[in-house]
């Protein structure tokens, strides 16, 4: 498997203006990944995808994965339908930057619409989005991320409904702590589905702490590590993956509150040796 950072890692630097597309890749390069993760977020014109592609080839790092933010749960068509273009949109610019897989969100709930309401919409969506990958020769990858596929088996229900073999997982290690399922175990579940994984760390935090940090289901709260400083068994979840034959790319997301200037070498070292460990 092949080891890239996402951009998100450096979410913070950039929104401060320290770090922009071009500075981000050159960083991923100093520090040795395989590859980069980049994200609409970060790239909202043509001149960031310029800069995006210049840098890629200066340093010789491919783009691996594009990561996309839709969220296609809304009783409005037009809007789902604007949600549906974000994914199309992203297997353009994957296509654009060489990148084979594009990262999808299913979407949020919303108070008033139900379960199954949400559910149709998104796999309408993602079915569209799935059709328009394959004519493309491009893979989504759906992520753990919030109530309506935030575990394993929920993800699992979408890809079986989506029907593609362009659509598959994006196992998060650090996101399945949010819903409270073991992410070894979930990672297990999807290993043989996954077009990509964002390699993420978290750890519960102790009582009376005020930092930043994300809430769970429970209210539960959580904050981000560097790579091999958390709860997660990321071990385990490599090995999980290693057994099912993944040879996609591994993303370190860091989402800790450290300065990702000191953090991130930490995480690719710890992040090498989970890889060396599991495969050898």
């Amino acid at each position: 498997m092949k080891l890239g950072i996402s951009m998100w890692s450096y979410v913070h630097p950039w929104q401060q203006k320290k770090i922009d597309v071009t500075g981000f890749i050159k960083t991923a390069k100093e520090l040795g990944a395989d590859g980069v993760e980049l994200l609409d977020y970060f790239m909202p014109g043509p001149a960031e995808f310029e800069a995006a592609k210049r840098a890629l080839a200066e340093t010789g790092l491919p783009c691996g994965v594009f990561s996309v933010g839709n969220n296609l749960v809304s009783p409005d068509a037009g809007e789902r339908r604007k949600q549906t273009d974000v994914i199309l949109k992203g297997v353009d610019s994957a296509k654009e930057l060489g990148a084979k897989v594009v990262r999808v969100f299913s979407g949020n709930p919303t108070e008033g619409i139900t379960f199954e309401q949400a559910l149709g919409w998104i796999i309408e969506g993602l079915q569209q989005g799935a059709r328009y990958a394959e004519k493309n020769g491009v893979y989504l990858a759906l992520e753990n991320h919030g109530k309506l596929a935030g575990r394993s088996d929920q993800v699992l229900t979408i890809i079986e409904k989506v029907g593609s073999p362009n659509f598959g997982a994006n196992p998060d290690t650090g996101n399945f702590q949010l819903v409270h399922q073991l992410s070894d175990e979930a990672v297990a579940a999807l290993a043989k589905h996954a077009y990509m994984v964002h390699f993420k760390d978290f750890k519960a935090a102790p009582e009376g702490y005020e930092g930043p940090a994300y809430s769970s289901i429970e209210g539960k709260k959580f904050y981000g590590t560097a790579i091999g400083e958390g709860d997660v068994n990321l071990l385990q979840c490599v090995k999980h993956l290693a057994a099912a034959g993944f040879n996609g790319w591994l993303n370190i997301e860091y989402e800790g509150h450290e300065d990702p200037t000191t953090a991130m070498p930490r995480s690719v070292v710890n992040s090498r040796r989970f890889i060396a460990q599991a495969t050898a």
